[in-house]
């Protein structure tokens, strides 16, 4: 199994012993994003110094007020650096007030634009505003190699995002009771487009809610994709690890 999209140096406890219980389960690939310029160092390091760990850089769009050449130069040293395989997480969250809404448009289009050049995915990040970032990326998208739509969480976005060939990354609240239409849309996404991942430590699943998620729960967000396609663990982990290798090049 792979987790596509966690946040290892925000887990409780050392990075490598929860590393090491990701492995227990099977989980033999997990990409850790670093959100902004402050925690790029520790997210590659740990990439460096765990094998079954790749690296996404960029800055989360909460934390883009006065975004400008100096986050763009940062995104870009780490960018090259070879552990990484995706920039991100970027879009707009107009759920919190936390960063100017054109300031949020700006450092989107600037990460856009990185990844272009380096030949890189984008991992999204879309609250409150996922039109827009899909009217985004249609516009300003067309050279990135793939789109990831992390924490996939609106169902009546799912055509758009599929017509347009983006993958569907399903966290933890694809489990939780109250999410009958994000199982519906979980059922309903190609084969060739879905994706897993634990937002770690955010949305543990429904069997461990409350706790600080990491990447082994994604066992049991897995767990519940399958059963709603009407698939066995294994066939589900055969699909999203080739979707992912093909995403990340890992």
């Amino acid at each position: 199994m792979v987790d596509t999209h966690a946040h290892i140096e925000m887990c409780e406890g050392d990075p490598a012993e929860v590393i090491a219980r990701a492995r227990e389960v099977g989980v033999d690939r997990i990409l850790s994003i670093g959100l902004t310029g402050e925690t790029f160092a520790q997210t590659l390091a740990i990439a460096e110094a765990h094998e079954e760990v790749f690296a996404a850089v960029g800055w989360h769009p909460n934390e883009t007020t006065g975004f400008g050449e100096e986050q763009i130069g940062l995104i870009k040293e780490a960018a090259a650096h070879p552990r990484v395989r995706a920039i991100g997480e970027t879009g707009l969250d107009f759920f919190r007030d936390s960063a100017p809404p054109d300031d949020q448009r700006r450092a989107f289009l600037a990460q856009i634009a990185i990844a272009s050049e380096r030949g890189l995915p984008v991992s999204i990040h879309a609250r409150a505003a996922e039109a827009e970032c899909i009217d985004i990326l249609i516009e300003h998208g067309s050279a990135l190699p793939a789109v990831v739509l992390h924490c996939f969480g609106d169902p009546g976005q799912l055509d758009r995002a599929v017509d347009a060939g983006f993958y569907c990354s399903f966290a933890g609240n694809v489990t939780f009771k109250n999410a009958p239409d994000l199982r519906d849309a979980a059922a309903r996404v190609p084969d060739d487009l879905l994706l897993v991942e634990t937002d770690s430590p955010f949305l543990a699943p429904q069997p461990v809610r409350g706790k600080r998620c990491e990447p082994a729960y994604v066992t049991m967000t897995a767990e519940t994709v399958a059963e709603v396609r009407g698939i066995g663990y294994g066939e589900l982990d055969d699909i999203v690890s080739e979707n992912a290798r093909r995403v990340f090049k890992w």
